[in-house]
């Protein structure tokens, strides 16, 4: 974990020699800031799957919808790659600061706790609930995150002349992609570790910036679970809709 931190801070330390960004840099350094930026990123996240997921719901209006709104996508594509780099970046400022903020508990602790203990009651996992898996669960869409680049934006999971074939035609790609039996088994995997990972990510971020009073408890949780889940299962429909 030490030597990932590390390797990771290589490009932060970079950015420290310029001026303009060094006071930047020394302010997201510490836990609270560290905690601070992750939750900024992992709503702007949310705000990109919901997009995401409004999208994609076109796929039961109609294939000329679909078809549409993809071509509106891809119509810029100037504007698409800056668009997708700004993505990229802040999904692995995101999964960095993640990495960064567990070695740093990890180490002001000294030692693994004995035994998991969580304020969190009537959860679905055991062992603590959802906070003790946002590593694992995070890794999960980590992987399912990447098939869908391979998928649907880089076009290297399958064969030049697959992708050739669905020219001009997003709908009926999707649901030929969706129809592979290993993207099948993979997305719904990946689905249900994202639901899990955002019940919690979406309250802890809520609470990072500022709604952590007792009143607003009951809401940051039915809202961090109707989230999660909602976010999941829109995701799932399209796979099983692909069957039907």
């Amino acid at each position: 974990m030490d030597k990932l931190v590390w390797a990771l801070a290589v490009p932060v330390r970079l950015m420290e020699k310029v001026p303009p960004l060094r006071w930047i840099i020394r302010a997201v350094s510490t836990s609270i800031g560290q905690k601070l930026v992750m939750a900024v990123t992992g709503l702007l996240l949310c705000g990109f799957l919901i997009a995401h997921l409004g999208g994609n719901l076109l796929l039961y209006v109609s294939a000329e919808k679909y078809n549409a709104y993809a071509h509106t996508l891809h119509s810029n594509e100037a504007l698409l790659f800056v668009a997708e780099m700004g993505l990229i970046a802040l999904f692995f400022t995101h999964l960095g600061l993640a990495i960064s903020t567990s070695s740093m508990n990890k180490n002001a602790r000294g030692s693994a706790y004995d035994e998991k203990e969580t304020k969190q009651k009537g959860q679905i996992l055991p062992g603590g609930g959802a906070s003790s898996y946002m590593f694992a669960t995070g890794a999960v869409v980590l992987g399912f995150t990447l098939l869908h680049l391979a998928d649907f934006t880089f076009k290297i999971s399958h064969s030049a002349e697959f992708y050739e074939k669905f020219e001009g035609n997003e709908f009926e790609k999707a649901k030929a992609l969706l129809q592979n039996p290993l993207t099948t088994i993979v997305y719904i995997i990946g689905c249900i570790a994202l639901g899990v990972h955002l019940v919690h990510g979406f309250g802890s971020a809520l609470m990072t910036l500022g709604f952590s009073h007792p009143k607003y408890k009951a809401f940051v949780h039915w809202a961090s679970v109707g989230f999660g889940w909602v976010i999941a299962l829109g995701f799932i429909s399209f796979v099983l809709w692909a069957h039907n």
